[in-house]
């Protein structure tokens, strides 16, 4: 049927848990806590920092375009995710699992690029923090938001029409209850070089730069922290990086790890491989508001002072 015609499917079919199809309902209520304490925490943060004119400055101006992505992610991925696990919905139409797949490594990329930006905040305001406030302006923030959003939504423009260029067999069972290029890419019977060279390409030049520099931040900010004068100094200043940190691990671990696994794992048992995405894609989302109204002092304070004044 498909040899020598060009073939697409009208949809795909969503695959949950492996093994575990039965359990779904039950599976359900720990991604329902995650999906609403991702929707819930992050409006939170975005309310905290909107109402809270001492926090109108780059390091939170960051934040809440970390808080506006994961939003999104978590947006992405619910419908498709909870409609599997609740209803047993596993079809979705081509186009629309194309433009799937679009948003969600666009805000992935989005996520790894303001992580930098982030980086690159806590760096000028430990290495020059009198010439922090005239290098970061809030006009200086702003471009450099729109600069992240145009480069994901430019690099990956071309990802799509790659994969309507494509014929494709007769399996049409994608690994997760979402799109992911990777996974869409293998079904395909034709030769699939260049989604490939592209997909790398896209991928290194990004998320790859981004760490990079993240981590080259870092060293740098160390270096930094190292030369100060008292101990009590040097936890102060290194204090104001944990929760980037660990907001950055949350997201490059998963994220590494799932690449990996679709790339290079074949013999990667398929429950394993979609753990991985899940915590990719649900786990940053619902943890990075609980990091930072643990760990930033001011947002805590902030929260705090809102939950007083409704009770009042």
């Amino acid at each position: 049927e498909f040899n020598g015609s060009f073939y697409q499917p009208s949809a795909f079919l969503m695959r949950g848990i492996p093994g575990l199809e039965a359990l779904h309902p039950w599976i359900s209520i720990p991604f329902c806590a995650l999906y609403l304490t991702a929707l819930l925490g992050n409006c939170v943060i975005l309310f905290i920092i909107r109402r809270t004119p001492s926090l109108h400055e780059p390091m939170y101006y960051f934040l809440s375009m970390l808080a506006v992505t994961d939003l999104g992610l978590a947006l992405c991925t619910l419908p498709t995710t909870l409609g599997l696990f609740w209803f047993n919905v596993r079809r979705i139409g081509f186009d629309a699992c194309l433009t799937q797949m679009y948003f969600i490594h666009i805000l992935s990329f989005i996520e790894s690029s303001v992580l930098l930006a982030m980086a690159f905040d806590r760096f000028i305001a430990i290495s020059h923090p009198l010439r922090h406030p005239a290098i970061l302006t809030k006009t200086t923030v702003l471009k450099i938001g729109l600069a992240i959003v145009l480069r994901g939504m430019v690099s990956l423009l071309p990802i799509p029409f790659l994969l309507k260029r494509l014929t494709y067999c007769g399996k049409t069972e994608l690994s997760h209850s979402f799109c992911f290029h990777p996974d869409i890419m293998n079904l395909a019977c034709a030769d699939i070089k260049v989604n490939v060279f592209y997909g790398m390409i896209v991928l290194l030049s990004t998320v790859g730069m981004d760490f990079i520099f993240i981590v080259l931040s870092y060293i740098l900010i160390i270096r930094t922290v190292v030369s100060l004068t008292t101990k009590e100094e040097c936890l102060k200043a290194l204090n104001t990086c944990v929760s980037h940190i660990c907001a950055v691990l949350v997201f490059f671990i998963p994220m590494i790890g799932l690449s990996m696994t679709h790339r290079f794992g074949k013999n990667v048992p398929p429950l394993v491989n979609t753990l991985v995405a899940y915590t990719y894609l649900i786990i940053p989302p619902a943890l990075n508001p609980v990091i930072y109204s643990i760990k930033s002092t001011h947002i805590r304070e902030a929260l705090l002072r809102a939950l007083r004044r409704k009770r009042g």
